[in-house]
């Protein structure tokens, strides 16, 4: 059965489950695979829990008056993609591509708030930015949206090019590139490649770019992948920053950090000789460095004709829930909480953002960094370096990723694991202080917040 004829079995069963445990009466069972477990043993059991049919690559041995609802397929997690991306196609409508090392997530979520202004927005929720995540976000396309913003994540060479195959962007963006998953990409270089892979769908398909102009990165990547191509495409590429190049469309400058960002922003066509005058943004958001996932979101909404009163409305009512450069209040001390990834690039950012965070006595409570391979001694020792500059108050090292560092300040207190932490919370109760918490999710800082 191909996939057409698929997609118009799913049609009359709009209802894809790949959880046994979850089957709603009349859906389609897909069987995934996964390292510890295999979905083609449980078709069966999803069959007799009220699924119409079960889509499986490993046919069940015993197919008792079942036979008929079994489709067997070569790759499931394939045929997975391609009935999200035959889904995709019914819907003709601006589909935003959103990667990143670091960013994508508050990007996207800047971004669903400002379009939300005038449409309906589809985006993606949680983590589901995988070769799964994906394609179930955008099975709950429909009817009723009017945009989609999906957030695409690699740890892998080739993972985007296999997400934006899946997804078809019709336009996106690269938030930035760092060091992370050098682990799976094997080098920075590789994370470069694998992020362009965005780039080089939109361009083959002439769709619209839309690239921060200071990050000189992301500028070499755009001339790297542009060279070969541009002979056939020429798509149109809408600049943001906060710099004075002429050719930047969304210009945005730092007001304060006190604690939360306050920016200013402007439009800008030197062409045209028209500037618009400066408008001021208070924000919900901690750190600068989420000036340029600002700066993106406007440049969006303001390419598909969002009011520049009502940008400025979902930025300032923006308020993070997820872990990421939330500020939360409790009954004894400030919390900077971005406990759910950590990677050399964003740990630069946040333990030089607090450092000139106005504000005292300064905690910090980092975690280890994952998937770093070979660099992974060299990467913790920049870490404890850039924190013996910043002379924090008091500094907690959470991981043995630390116990082979050079310390070179007294304050510095290691601890083994999340446990660890909360025992000596217990012990020490630290009081009226600002805490920055940050580590890779796998450290589960996020647990800190509730005890502090």
């Amino acid at each position: 059965m191909d996939i057409k004829e698929l997609y118009k079995l799913y049609q009359q069963h709009p209802c894809i489950t790949t959880d046994s445990r979850n089957c709603p009466e009349g859906s389609i069972f897909l069987a995934l695979k996964g390292e510890s477990f295999n979905g083609n043993q449980f078709a069966l059991q999803a069959l007799e829990k009220g699924c119409a049919y079960a889509i499986v690559d490993e046919a069940p041995s015993n197919l008792p008056q079942k036979g008929e609802a079994i489709i067997k397929v070569e790759d499931c997690l394939q045929t997975f993609k391609d009935l999200a991306r035959e889904h995709r196609r019914q819907f003709d409508i601006p589909v935003i591509g959103i990667t990143g090392t670091n960013g994508k997530t508050t990007t996207k979520e800047l971004i669903r708030a400002v379009l939300a202004e005038c449409y309906s927005v589809m985006a993606t929720e949680g983590n589901f930015n995988n070769d799964v995540g994906v394609p179930k976000t955008l099975f709950r396309l429909s009817d009723d949206h009017d945009i989609a913003v999906v957030e695409m994540g690699a740890s892998h060479p080739g993972d985007i090019k296999t997400l934006v195959e899946t997804a078809e962007p019709t336009c996106g963006l690269i938030t930035n590139v760092g060091r992370a998953h050098l682990q799976g990409f094997g080098s920075f270089e590789g994370v470069c490649k694998t992020k362009g892979e965005l780039y080089d769908f939109l361009i083959a398909h002439d769709c619209p770019l839309f690239v921060n102009r200071d990050n000189e990165y992301l500028m070499k990547m755009l001339s790297s992948h542009l060279s070969p191509l541009t002979t056939h495409h020429s798509p149109d590429v809408y600049y943001y920053g906060q710099s004075d190049n002429e050719d930047i469309l969304i210009r945005g400058e730092v007001i304060s950090c006190a604690p939360f960002l306050k920016f200013r922003w402007r439009e800008q066509d030197h062409d045209a000789g028209y500037t618009s005058d400066w408008m001021e943004v208070q924000t919900h958001l901690i750190g600068a460095y989420n000036l340029d996932n600002m700066l993106a979101a406007i440049t969006i909404g303001y390419v598909n004709n969002i009011p520049f009163e009502q940008i400025n409305h979902a930025l300032e009512n923006y308020v993070p829930t997820n872990n990421r450069s939330q500020l939360t209040e409790t009954k004894t001390n400030h919390l900077i909480v971005d406990a759910y990834n950590a990677n050399p690039t964003s740990m630069a950012a946040a333990i030089d953002n607090f450092k000139r965070m106005e504000v005292s006595p300064k905690m910090a409570i980092l975690g280890k960094m994952g998937e770093l391979g070979d660099v992974s001694a060299e990467e913790h020792q920049k870490v404890v370096k850039m924190l013996a500059d910043a002379s924090f108050d008091e500094v907690w090292l959470v991981g043995d990723e630390y116990k082979n560092c050079q310390l070179s300040t007294f304050n510095f207190q290691l601890f083994k694991d999340v446990e660890e932490v909360k025992a000596a919370i217990a012990k020490q109760q630290p009081q009226h202080k600002y805490i920055l918490i940050k580590g890779s999710n796998s450290v589960k800082l996020y647990q800190l917040p509730e005890l502090l």
